[in-house]
């Protein structure tokens, strides 16, 4: 009665982490389309695409401890 939750969530809370993996990934794909079309060298932009970078590894290794299949 009481686990038929934990379920529930798990699942609910995984497919809440798959979309912002996927949201992560889009991000760091844009840093890096934007960082290869500049002309000069910019730490701004560098910085962005390493943070975007850091936040979807983070990510994707949180999902491999959690054992989320991705589909």
């Amino acid at each position: 009665m009481f686990f038929s939750r934990k379920g529930k969530l798990k699942k609910e809370f995984d497919e809440k982490l798959v979309s912002l993996m996927k949201e992560t990934k889009e991000d760091w794909h844009n840093s890096k389309v934007i960082e290869e079309l500049s002309d000069d060298f910019n730490l701004d932009i560098e910085a962005q695409r390493k943070a975007a970078e850091s936040v979807h590894f983070f990510l994707f290794k949180e999902a491999r401890i959690r054992r989320v299949n991705l589909k």
